[in-house]
């Protein structure tokens, strides 16, 4: 099975709004990439004008999934991700680096953008040995996004659940921890949760830019401390070194030495 696609849903309908800054489109300019507009641009650049490290977060963001992946595949033996607000495609997304390592990896994305549902099929390539499927889902409707998945994945095996950036979207923190814990619950035992976040407390610079950015009338993204990302993980067996800032996450002997910045993830083991 090569490419597989579930693209119902209210966002199959939705026009892209090209007047109002959004996020993923500015997330793909900082990593580099060319899916964006021009109100995307000005609204990144006036970012980085406040906080000329957000670029290094994006790009740190990235290496950190790619590093997670590489273990889940290659020492945990992972064959199965489920990808929640996966944004718009750039380098090293979760299937190239997956089936890079073994081609027979299936992976499921879930985002709900118009602008994603239009590079779904940019997004859905894979080896002739696994699957790539997209889901039109949002985050706060977990039943929906396991059953779609359930098309292409066998939750009755060990499953990587990825939430890179996503999570703080959602403004009520107990309700994303109800989501993830639910979204856990789905899957089995011997699964991984995957949580990388923009946190609050470790750099005023950031925290001035997006709270700007966030009354600006663009979706809004919630920094959050550092104790509130790792509780995501509460009930799990964190892998060393824990939930830290990502340079610091089993960084590559080739990588400069890591240094801090506001955003920490860890990955876990569901027992």
């Amino acid at each position: 099975m090569t490419d597989e696609a579930a693209t119902t849903g209210p966002a199959a309908q939705e026009k892209i709004d090209t007047s109002v800054p959004h996020s993923a489109r500015i997330w793909n300019y900082w990593l580099g990439g060319k899916d964006n507009y021009p109100v995307d641009e000005e609204a990144g650049d006036a970012y980085s004008a406040l906080f000329p490290g957000i670029t290094t977060i994006a790009r740190s963001s990235r290496a950190f999934l790619r590093r997670n992946i590489t273990y889940l595949v290659g020492e945990a033996g992972i064959r199965q991700f489920l990808d929640i607000g996966t944004g718009l495609p750039t380098v090293d997304n979760t299937h190239e680096v997956a089936q890079r390592l073994a081609p027979e990896t299936k992976i499921v994305y879930v985002d709900h953008d118009p602008l994603v549902l239009a590079h779904a099929r940019a997004l859905l390539t894979s080896t002739p040995e696994g699957a790539t499927a997209y889901v039109d889902a949002n985050l706060s409707d977990p039943d929906r996004i396991l059953a779609a998945a359930a098309e292409t994945l066998d939750f009755s095996r060990p499953t990587a659940l990825i939430l890179s950036n996503i999570l703080g979207h959602m403004g009520d923190y107990e309700e994303a921890r109800a989501i993830v814990k639910r979204l856990l619950d789905g899957l089995p035992s011997g699964s991984y949760l995957s949580i990388n976040d923009g946190s609050r407390g470790i750099d005023a610079g950031f925290e001035h830019a997006q709270d700007g950015y966030n009354s600006s009338g663009a979706v809004p993204y919630f920094l959050r401390p550092v104790d509130q990302i790792t509780a995501f993980f509460d009930g799990l067996e964190l892998l060393e070194p824990g939930v830290v800032s990502v340079p610091f996450w089993r960084p590559d002997a080739t990588s400069p030495a890591p240094e801090l910045i506001a955003e920490h993830g860890g990955l876990a083991r569901k027992p």
